[in-house]
């Protein structure tokens, strides 16, 4: 790139696009410009005050004193105890779902595996249901041996994690994850979901393609399904403790929200 002589490089970018801003290539795919001064500005949110906390923007799912942004079986209120600023699984009261409906996201939650029955089998087993369909493992994962498509941040039964950094039992966790729901045209698939997922602050999934719905000991396969559905926590009999738990509605590049 050629730059007026004597300037600073911010200098002599701000020349050159005062100069030839008409003749700057289009960037493919959008209809801008490169430097293109009428693109529209990505919309201000203002971050959490702590590392973990909600930015502006988020829908907070847990405020720590209930669960009315979730139902229970039937729809009904969720039946999981909560206490001390989080809540914890109702072993044996269902699985609960988000009274809102979700599809692209980013999604914040800590949770904590017990330290009493550590080593048992499935010991702190739970999972995030993103869309009610694709799950993403809870399970102690610390010192303990699971099949590895079925072992603490793994998509179940479908790929393992890259890596396993989990904490003991009896230490908060978090799981940070982005989800992109799939894309159907009628009973055809367009693009699949991916899951982008840290674990304790490290990635275990890198934008992994998935490939279906989570099923029990069948292939995971495709079928039409609405653009947006709930989000599931599992209640899969074994206590396992949330908290912070927020979310973001997605968009895509020059979308004002």
């Amino acid at each position: 790139m050629t730059l007026v002589v004597g300037l600073g490089i911010s200098a002599g970018l701000g020349v050159l696009m005062a100069q030839a801003q008409a003749e700057l290539p289009i960037i493919p795919g959008t209809p801008w410009r490169i430097h293109d001064v009428g693109r529209p500005r990505p919309p201000v949110v203002a971050p959490g005050a702590t590392v973990t906390a909600p930015p502006a923007d988020a829908i907070v799912l847990f405020n720590g004193r209930d669960l009315s942004q979730w139902s229970g079986r039937g729809g009904g209120p969720a039946g999981w105890p909560v206490r001390d600023g989080y809540f914890e699984t109702g072993a044996g009261a269902g699985s609960i779902a988000t009274r809102d409906s979700f599809g692209d996201v980013q999604l914040h939650l800590e949770f904590q595996i017990p330290v009493e029955g550590a080593g048992a089998p499935s010991h702190g087993n739970s999972g995030v249901i993103l869309m009610g369909l694709y799950e993403i493992q809870i399970i102690d994962s610390y010192n303990a041996d699971h099949y590895p498509d079925g072992q603490g941040g793994s998509i179940y039964g479908e790929w393992p994690p890259l890596v396993n950094p989990a904490r003991k039992p009896g230490d908060w966790q978090s799981y940070d994850i982005v989800f992109e729901a799939p894309r159907f045209n009628g009973a055809a698939l367009l693009a699949p979901a991916y899951f982008t997922v840290m674990w304790n602050g490290v990635i275990v999934h890198n934008r992994q393609p998935v490939a279906g719905p989570t099923r029990l000991l069948t292939l995971h396969q495709y079928a039409p399904h609405e653009a947006e559905l709930p989000l599931q926590l599992q209640d899969h009999s074994h206590p396992v403790k949330f908290r912070n738990v927020w979310i973001r509605r997605l968009t895509g590049y020059d979308q004002q929200k």
